[in-house]
């Protein structure tokens, strides 16, 4: 059965948080509201999850664009990747507190911690959608701004790709390539889950869980980087 819609109380609190005061309420509702829910295509966040995506790409990269103006399009798009990945979007989830809004059904209401991950990701790109299409794009860009300005300048968003440094110290100190193996795929084709496992010779191997192959396949690398000390692990991680 459908759940109820956002309280008045529930409503006005997310507004205060997010910055932006809905003049159709209806957007905020639905950017909150998962499919396991029950309702229709039109009650959950997966079509504004599309839209909100691209939107946060274009001002992310604009950002990036004007604040580095001698990077080059190689640092640039790692910067990008690393600001617009599940990881960066469930972080901005936590900050605002949106685990606390949002509606799932009582199976998705079971996953915890990084389970959750995705979800939460997924909600704050619908979130961006629902205040562009309400406020329009100067809205969703204060937005984005407010809460990816810091992160864009930070040093971590300048990290290379994972995989292909995990390439070049592994070829360096073992002169061996890493090996990547799927150990498992699970999920609704919606919303899938790929566990995968990285493996270097001479050292102990790691697993990544990510949306995609290649997003897991990025997780495992960077779980081994830092665990052998190529890259420093982020403060805010335990």
């Amino acid at each position: 059965m459908k759940q109820a819609t956002l309280s008045a109380e529930h409503t006005s609190r997310l507004e205060a948080v997010i910055g932006h005061e809905f003049k159709d309420k209806q957007w905020l509702d639905r950017a909150l509201t998962h499919s396991s829910t029950g309702g229709g295509k039109s009650s959950n966040y997966e079509r504004l999850e599309f839209l909100g995506d691209r939107v946060l790409g274009l001002c992310v990269a604009e950002l990036l664009f004007s604040t580095f103006s001698n990077a080059t399009e190689g640092e640039l798009s790692v910067r990008l990747n690393q600001l617009v990945s599940a990881d960066s979007c469930a972080g901005i989830a936590d900050e605002l507190g949106l685990y606390q809004f949002i509606r799932t059904g009582s199976d998705v209401k079971k996953l915890t911690g990084k389970r959750m991950m995705n979800v939460r990701a997924d909600v704050v790109e619908s979130l961006i959608a629902a205040i562009y299409l309400d406020g329009g794009l100067e809205a969703a860009r204060r937005f984005i701004l407010k809460h990816w300005e810091k992160r864009a300048r930070s040093e971590s968003a300048a990290r290379r790709d994972a995989k292909t440094e995990l390439q070049e110290w592994s070829h360096a100190k073992f002169g061996r390539t890493p090996m990547y193996r799927v150990d498992d795929r699970s999920g609704p084709d919606h919303e899938p889950r790929f566990t995968v496992t990285v493996e270097v010779e001479g050292v102990a191997p790691e697993t990544g869980v990510d949306r995609s192959k290649r997003a897991a396949e990025q997780v495992a690398a960077t779980k081994l980087l830092e665990r052998e000390g190529v890259w420093q692990k982020p403060d805010n991680e335990g």
